[in-house]
């Protein structure tokens, strides 16, 4: 499908992981409900037109709307995409966003693709005129945060549960694009997953960084069905993938159909120690460079499909991070949007969603009452002065996804 439009972008959250609450009952957390949405929709969607925005990242509460095997309640979805057709706003459609409904349990269960795989297909059906889907948001994310740290939905911290997570997540997202072209055969799908890096903190470290820059591409790898190296294989393979499950993404992939979202936060680059100990590096390469290495992997169109940072700091990080974007397009990188995520502030991400304190984190363009902020009113004069420019033919920004 050729572009002829850079998109600007914002997004409304909806994560709904479970987590653990210090008396040990289990809790999910709904992003949608901490900002209002689901009172104020209608005016959030204004809100994104206000800011001349065209397109939002945007999904149904999944464990709200899958209620059961092959059911389902559209009551929500049915009056927010209706109003979001009605205003002109393409939504880039975030089918599963760190969690699952209650009774499919978490992404350990070996049955979660092909259940994803229906509800896809079905939301396919019921909204056909749809062309832009994320279908599982940031795999490598909540397959981290879920099993291998123990932090949300399963709760495990060990190799083998985070490489079943990997799996189950990845064969949902490769399941529900296929499903979703049945329906919608000019369907496009943007990945929305994490940039990451690991920076050796000494010699001694070396080793474990190398290994966890080539995990970092692990949800990628197997969605494109990209032949990894030995050390990787032999990793899924050790941790309970099967030959047959690994050559199975490679018979599948619908890679031609794709673009590569990649989400960066002063967050995603870490110290790593030999002890297996890390924390954050902050900006060191950047998105310039961190992109231009899943690019080179990959070969796809590429997206910024999120970013953010804490005030007073978001309008210096807005006008950097999309000077990134800028250099990657005059340096060949075929990038085709950029997302400032999200428009309304966060709740309780400064503990990644593991406390329900209802601390707001103040990252969004507009604040809880409504109101635009700094980098909202930055965002806005960035989407006024570059609109015309950047997405113009003589810009070069005119592909097609299958070229």
């Amino acid at each position: 499908m050729p572009f002829n439009k850079f998109m600007f972008c914002t997004g409304i959250e909806n994560s709904y992981p479970t987590i653990l609450l210090p008396d040990n009952s289990v809790k999910r957390v709904d992003e949608m409900e901490k900002a209002h949405h689901y009172k104020r929709w209608e005016e959030d969607f204004k809100l994104v037109k206000e800011m001349g925005i065209d397109f939002l990242r945007y999904g149904p509460p999944y464990y709200k709307t899958h209620i059961a095997p092959g059911k389902y309640d559209w009551d929500f979805t049915d009056i927010t995409f209706a109003k979001l057709r009605e205003l002109n706003i393409c939504p880039i459609v975030d089918l599963c966003h760190f969690g699952v409904p209650d009774w499919m349990g978490n992404f350990q269960n070996p049955e979660f693709p092909e259940l994803f795989a229906e509800y896809a297909k079905a939301f396919a059906q019921r909204f056909p005129y749809i062309q832009y889907y994320t279908p599982v948001n940031e795999i490598f994310i909540a397959a981290t945060f879920s099993a291998q740290y123990g932090w949300w939905n399963e709760r495990l911290s060990s190799d083998k549960s985070f490489v079943t997570a990997l799996k189950n997540l990845c064969k949902a997202n490769v399941l529900a694009m296929r499903a979703i072209v049945e329906v919608q055969p000019e369907a496009v799908f943007i990945q929305s997953e994490s940039s990451e890096y690991f920076h050796a903190a000494d010699p001694p470290a070396e080793t474990l960084a190398f290994f966890l820059n080539q995990k970092r591409f692990l949800a990628l790898d197997l969605t494109y069905g990209y032949r990894i190296t030995a050390t990787m294989y032999e990793y899924l393979l050790d941790n309970g993938m099967t030959k047959e499950e690994y050559h199975w993404f490679a018979d599948n992939q619908l890679k031609l159909r794709c673009i590569m979202g990649n989400d960066y936060y002063a967050t995603n680059e870490h110290i790593i120690r030999a002890d297996g100990s890390m924390e954050a590096s902050g900006e060191v390469f950047g998105y310039y460079l961190i992109t231009q290495q899943y690019f080179r992997r990959y070969r796809l169109p590429v997206m910024h499909t999120e970013t953010n940072i804490k005030m007073p700091w978001g309008v210096y990080w807005l006008q950097k991070q999309f000077a990134n974007v800028h250099r990657l397009k005059n340096d060949g990188v075929p990038i085709i949007g950029f997302t400032w995520y999200s428009l309304i502030h966060q709740v309780d991400w400064d503990s990644a969603l593991r406390k329900d304190d209802g601390v707001i984190n103040e990252l969004g363009l507009y604040d809880m009452n409504r109101k635009i902020t700094p980098v909202g009113e930055a965002y806005k004069k960035l989407i006024t002065n570059w609109k015309d420019v950047i997405g113009s033919e003589n810009y070069g920004l005119l592909f097609n996804v299958n070229d």
